[in-house]
């Protein structure tokens, strides 16, 4: 019997297929899906700012998306997954907000899906598909098994990538 594990906000987890992995309440925050197609290892990571070198207190490695991918990437690898074969999706990364002030800060579901796809470049990770910014939060269901991506948004119709 398959399990869904919750992921929270800034963290991530791995699982193995037929399991999947959740998060609710992607606003700003960008959920990251990896896996490897070969083992049906996979996980999601729920990023929440995009570099932790700005943040004096950034012990919290999944927090980031410059460290907490880097940090699902070695757990699907300590799983067995190989880090040439992955593939990633991408969602959330919304303006949750409007404001006439285009600054640094009010632009943070923006600056985190730039992170994230930085982040993966380096990593040679190549994002097959994404459902990001806009200004509605989501909620995900990641299959490793199939590599679907599950998205749901109030008032949306149910997307799959």
């Amino acid at each position: 019997m398959s399990e869904t594990i919750k992921v929270g906000m800034a963290d991530l987890r791995v699982c193995v297929s037929p399991d999947s992995v959740t998060t609710l309440g992607l606003g700003s925050c960008v959920g990251i899906a990896i896996r490897d197609p070969v083992t049906k290892i996979g996980g999601l990571a729920h990023i929440m700012l995009p570099d932790s070198t700005q943040i004096r207190n950034n012990s919290n490695i999944p927090k980031f998306a410059d460290t907490g991918i880097t940090e699902l990437v070695r757990q699907m690898v300590a799983k067995g997954a190989k880090q040439s074969r992955m593939v990633a999706k991408i969602a959330g990364g919304a303006q949750m907000f409007s404001f006439q002030n285009k600054s640094e800060m009010v632009r943070i579901g923006e600056r985190n899906v730039e992170a994230t796809k930085r982040k993966l470049a380096q990593l040679k990770i190549p994002i097959l598909a994404q459902d990001t910014g806009d200004s509605y939060g989501r909620t995900v269901i990641f299959y490793p098994e199939t590599g679907d991506f599950v998205i749901k948004a109030v008032g949306k119709v149910q997307k799959v990538i």
